[in-house]
């Protein structure tokens, strides 16, 4: 079956798997956040039999890694509302909601709060956007610290990058247009897990594919990056249905 921007969607041992065809030259195999998502990326040549064969083979570590995501931690939908918990940088901080007139204010007190002064009655529509600007502006800042940095480091330029709402990933590359997007999320994580995400796709853009060399690259410039990703993925998600 495909769906509506042609990916295949096709069932294997009643696991749903969705299948890219691409210019590629290899098959790559993922499972994505927050719910284990089978992600097929294939080259257009290959038949739909050898796809199915090679998901089976695979079938004992997608079912682990799907494990994995579904006994993680998750936050319920936030209501931002005060008591409510927020993530920042990998701490937790209680909400506190303050009327005040003027222009919007978010800020931390303390080691436990996050403040959002705003004037009485707004909706629920203009808090959560005010918060979710604050969101941005800190990992804007973090990003925009790291990035010369890292570019040094790893002798990569970057033209660009972007922080945006993501479904299932915590960041991408172009290697052509040299842009790299990360995902708002991760403002809740770490700062060695949003380095690590910002180093993982700079090597992207001298490595494309997740293969010897680019693993060679990752030990290089990160050598601890397999542990910066454990954290990240044990950190609690966003809620259920990931909405970035």
């Amino acid at each position: 079956m495909s769906t509506a921007d042609g990916t295949q969607k096709i069932i294997v041992s009643d696991i749903s798997v969705l299948v890219v065809k691409k210019e590629v030259k290899n098959l790559h195999l993922s499972v994505l956040p927050p719910l284990g998502t089978v992600r097929v990326t294939a080259p257009f040549r290959m038949k739909d039999e050898s796809i199915r064969i090679a998901v089976v083979s695979r079938l004992s570590w997608i079912k682990k890694q799907q494990t994995k995501f579904q006994d993680q931690d998750r936050q319920t939908l936030r209501e931002y509302v005060s008591g409510e918990s927020h993530y920042l940088l990998g701490k937790s901080y209680r909400l506190k909601l303050v009327s005040k007139k003027g222009v919007p204010k978010v800020f931390t007190k303390g080691k436990t709060q996050i403040v959002i002064e705003i004037e009485k009655d707004i909706s629920h529509e203009i808090i959560e956007k005010t918060f979710l600007k604050w969101y941005r502006e800190n990992l804007r800042k973090i990003v925009d610290s790291l990035q010369p940095r890292w570019e040094k480091k790893i002798d990569v330029k970057v033209k660009k990058v972007s922080i945006r709402h993501m479904k299932t990933r915590w960041g991408s590359c172009n290697s052509v247009s040299k842009t790299i997007w990360l995902n708002l999320e991760l403002i809740k994580k770490p700062t060695s897990c949003i380095e690590y995400v910002m180093v993982h796709e700079f090597c992207h853009l001298i490595e494309k594919k997740h293969n010897d060399k680019f693993i060679e690259l990752m030990d290089l410039h990160m050598p601890k990056w397999r542990m910066y990703k454990d954290e990240l993925n044990r950190m609690p998600l966003a809620y259920e249905k990931w909405k970035y």
